[in-house]
């Protein structure tokens, strides 16, 4: 029954998400390495999210695959600055890897096989000269020869597929206007498509999670800020995660809303990133995933569903949600992607210079995290700024957690005129203040 119970809970949260990424188009891009290994679970996630009415674009990656031929012919691959040189020897087996890996995807996407993740799937492939290349050139003298850079997207062909229901599957090499073909990296194909495309997502699976090496987990999310500070101050970290993070931080910058970087080794990865609050990866945006904000009357819902479990706990008292509307201006929110995780309110009293703070409550999945104390120092700077002199609090079971931020216990006929009015006795709640110009 518990078994039943998580899945109906995590089915019913994704809900959201299943409307938010409807018609919306995401760029997937991962290594050969994967293809190497087992794609078929990946295959499987693609399908499913195919079925929810996704606009799917593969970019995939085939290093292994070339790495292979070569050995089988005795020639060792060339590198200079992590770009492989591309020869004319090299180049024949990019052209036999990108061909072998893009039948083995096609395959894979065209099971139906009964009883199994793919059962009814029918999803239409297209692939082709999407890319327009042109050669790297030489670089500190060295001549890449048929390495190549990206050098447009037929960003309209590929939505004219991708408006035909088709999923888009796009190999990491480029052709030119005299016919040649070029080898490209990966991740840069990735980042060109979904720029072209204005994509809503660009989802990066790696080899390994993002980790801080100061505090040894994942890095949950940044900024483009944040991540280019982070590479100066971790300028040796893991050369593939560096190289990826600069992808998405370019992606960004290019106009790609939201960029995943998702450790691939982790089964059902995509979906869990993807339709779950907090998902497992790292998330790189240009503006931040979770905002602290003034309220407005589109926050009442969430609020509402925020403090009606502390009100039936007589933590909170109760407010009608037309008290909320008509005060709605007094709050303040943190909201994380939708979701509104923590509020609180500022009432100006009719004494002069004196206010109280009311209603901070914070969503239980995201307590023990600083969230009250961020809106705490938010109401501060705005009692400061209104010449507030007086800060009062009504509490019934936090009343330790703001002694510890400077709040002294008080007593009922100390209170104003127009908060004592209001006061309920039989809550018996402490009453605390704090001197603002302390």
């Amino acid at each position: 029954m518990q078994k039943s119970y998580n899945f109906v809970d995590w089915f019913r949260n994704s809900a959201p998400y299943i409307h938010a990424h409807r018609n919306r188009t995401f760029v997937i891009c991962f290594g050969g390495e994967m293809i190497a290994d087992d794609v078929s679970s990946l295959i499987h996630d693609v399908a499913l999210l195919r079925s929810l009415g996704i606009r799917l674009v593969l970019v995939h990656g085939i290093r292994p695959q070339i790495d292979s031929r070569l050995a089988q012919q005795a020639i060792v691959p060339k590198f200079k600055n992590n770009l492989r040189i591309t020869d004319k020897a090299c180049l024949d087996c990019v052209k036999e890897a990108a061909g072998t890996v893009k039948i083995e995807i096609e395959a894979l996407l065209s099971m139906g096989l009964p009883n199994s993740p793919m059962a009814g799937a029918k999803i239409k492939v297209a692939s082709g000269n999407f890319v327009v290349a042109k050669p790297l050139g030489v670089i500190e003298g060295t001549d890449y020869c048929y390495t190549g850079v990206v050098r447009r997207v037929d960003h309209s062909a590929i939505h004219q597929q991708l408006d035909q229901n088709n999923v888009v599957l796009i190999s990491p090499v480029g052709y030119s206007p005299s016919g040649e073909i070029f080898n490209l990296v990966t991740e840069q194909v990735a980042m060109e498509v979904a720029c072209a495309l204005s994509a809503e997502k660009l989802v990066l699976l790696t080899e390994e999670d993002c980790i801080s090496p100061k505090t040894k987990k994942i890095i949950q999310q940044m900024t483009t800020i944040e991540a280019q500070n982070f590479l100066k101050q971790y300028e040796n970290i893991n050369a593939d995660i560096y190289r990826i993070i600069k992808v998405a931080i370019q992606s960004c910058q290019q106009g790609v809303n939201r960029v995943h970087l998702i450790n691939r080794q982790q089964e059902g990865a995509l979906l869990l990133e993807l339709f779950t609050r907090d998902g497992i990866g790292t998330l790189i945006s240009a503006a931040t995933f979770e905002t602290l904000r003034d309220a407005n009357l589109n926050d009442i819902g969430g609020i509402v569903e925020l403090i009606s479990p502390l009100e039936k706990q007589g933590k909170l008292i109760r407010r009608s949600r037309e008290k909320l509307e008509m005060e709605i201006s007094d709050y303040s929110v943190i909201e994380r992607d939708g979701l509104i995780v923590a509020c609180t309110a500022f009432h100006l009293l009719k004494e002069s210079s004196q206010a109280v703070m009311s209603c901070l409550a914070v969503h239980p999945d995201y307590q023990h995290q600083a969230r009250g104390k961020r809106l705490f120092d938010y109401l501060l700077i705005k009692a400061k700024q209104q010449e507030i002199k007086k800060l009062w609090v009504l509490s019934t079971q936090t009343s330790h957690w703001f002694l510890e931020r400077g709040f002294h216990i008080s007593d009922k006929q100390s209170l104003p005129v127009s908060l004592k009015s209001h006061y309920n006795s039989d809550r018996n709640s402490k009453i605390l203040y704090k001197d603002i110009s302390l």
